[in-house]
């Protein structure tokens, strides 16, 4: 049976169930792939037999909840209200491209305007490094719903692993169950 290596890593029971369920059922297309535990506000790099490759914190949007309001990539950044800054939850084929800003991301849910970037740091005030670094779940918590990343881990391990094609990612509900999210008898359209 294939399961998931993590290393020295403690990762929740939801993450492991996931990722070896994806090993199982090839469900990772037999390559690298990108878990995010938003309950524990981690995001974990495995290769495609599953080794972890690399770990961070992570920070993430704003408002609890696994679901995406409909047609919020289309809105302004400035008429997303704040109950409505959630990192979705779900199985997403993702794909590197270029924000608004003309720097590359990791398009997460491309029609939501969910990305995985480097942490920004252009506005002092929001102490995105200092919330980065921070033991305190809820200190992760500032985004609109994108994924901030180290800028060293972007470079060492997110850019490389989308370079040469799309890759899945796996963000794990806080809501909802696990189950409720994944399809793990079949693999879920999305």
């Amino acid at each position: 049976m294939l399961q998931a290596s993590f290393g020295s890593q403690h990762p929740s029971s939801d993450a492991r169930k996931v990722a070896d369920w994806a090993l199982r059922s090839h469900d990772n297309r037999q390559a690298a792939f990108i878990i995010i535990d938003k309950r524990a506000a981690r995001l974990y790099v495995l290769d495609e037999a599953g080794r972890l490759r690399g770990s961070t914190s992570v920070l993430l949007g704003a408002a609890h909840g696994d679901d995406t309001v409909p047609g919020i990539g289309q809105r302004a950044i400035s008429e997303v209200r704040p109950g409505e800054r959630t990192t979705p939850a779900g199985r997403f084929l993702a794909e590197r491209g270029h924000n608004g800003r003309g720097e590359d991301v990791v398009w997460v849910d491309y029609d939501a305007g969910v990305s995985i970037h480097r942490v920004l740091t252009s506005n002092p005030g929001e102490r995105r490094l200092a919330r980065l670094a921070s033991p305190v779940l809820a200190d992760k918590r500032i985004s609109y719903g994108c994924i901030n990343v180290p800028v060293a881990f972007y470079e060492t391990y997110i850019r490389p692993m989308f370079a040469r094609q799309p890759a899945m990612v796996y963000v794990l509900p806080e809501v909802k169950s696990v189950d409720e999210v994944f399809a793990m008898a079949a693999s879920p359209q999305r």
